[in-house]
């Protein structure tokens, strides 16, 4: 680990602040990406700015129709939290898959979103449910937020405050996880609003994405069966020791299954 200057915040100002004033400054959240790198000598920032003592990037807030989540939650808190499991279920099962105990007691919902690595949960959850990322100078939709392998419409230096999630009719996510670390090889989530259906896909590509003919088949008509007939292109798809690009392809179309019959047992 290279040296650097440490920094502990009070507040979103004095954060932001630190990152203009540094050379080169990182934000921490939960670390758990961040810390290893670090380790690895594979990142070397001039100042490293923990964001862990700012009380208004935590917090939960639900309404009939729309939850919002402070970037520095824990995934243990989503997991757990009352009213997210009455009002977005979906959310709550999402985050009690994510790796083991001690990443979902240090990982945040904001260091997730902004890693944007191509195998996480959170991000299938944004895409799929149409959620908004609102950052210290901004909104930003979760259609136009992730871009590519760790790579996210982020400017240097933007923080993501918070992120609010639409409420649908009702909605289910399943994975295909990796028995080691429990990042999902394909992961996929249905929700069913009244006027649409979306689907978010992670693991499969270099980020999270919509499955645009998945939505249209569901659209006709919302039961497993409908994806039998749909293609699901491989080209661009992850490939490595874990699972080529065709299989990643057909664990996409047999996760969308099982999410769509998972949301049909919920009702109507």
């Amino acid at each position: 680990m290279y040296s650097f200057t440490y920094h502990r915040p009070g507040s979103v100002m004095e954060a932001l602040e630190c990152y203009r004033s540094a050379d080169d400054g990182l934000y921490m959240a939960g670390g758990q990406t961040l810390i290893p790198t670090l380790k690895q000598r594979l990142a070397a920032p001039s100042d490293l700015i923990d964001l862990g003592a700012i009380a208004e990037l935590t917090g939960v807030d639900v309404a009939p129709d729309r939850v919002s989540i402070g970037a520095f939650t824990r995934h243990s808190t989503v997991a757990a939290h009352p009213d997210i499991r009455r009002v977005l279920p979906v959310l709550a099962d999402l985050a009690a898959q994510i790796g083991d105990a001690q990443v979902r007691n240090m990982g945040t919902m904001g260091g997730s979103v902004a890693n944007s690595d191509p195998a996480a949960d959170y991000p299938a959850a944004l895409v799929g449910l149409g959620a908004t990322v609102h950052t210290s100078s901004r909104r930003i939709a979760a259609d136009e937020f992730f871009q590519d392998l760790f790579e996210t419409a982020l400017t240097p230096g933007e923080l993501i405050l918070r992120i609010d999630f639409p409420v649908p009719r009702r909605a289910a996510y399943r994975k295909f996880p990796n028995p080691a670390s429990r990042y999902a090889i394909a992961g996929v989530l249905v929700a069913e609003f009244d006027d649409a259906v979306r689907v978010g896909i992670t693991g499969a590509g270099p980020c999270a994405f919509r499955g645009s003919a998945l939505e249209e088949a569901l659209r006709r008509r919302l039961d497993p069966a409908s994806i039998d007939g749909v293609e699901v292109p491989d080209a661009g798809f992850n490939s490595d020791l874990h699972a080529s690009a065709e299989y990643r392809a057909q664990l996409v179309r047999v996760m969308a299954r099982r999410a769509v019959a998972d949301l049909l047992s919920r009702g109507s």
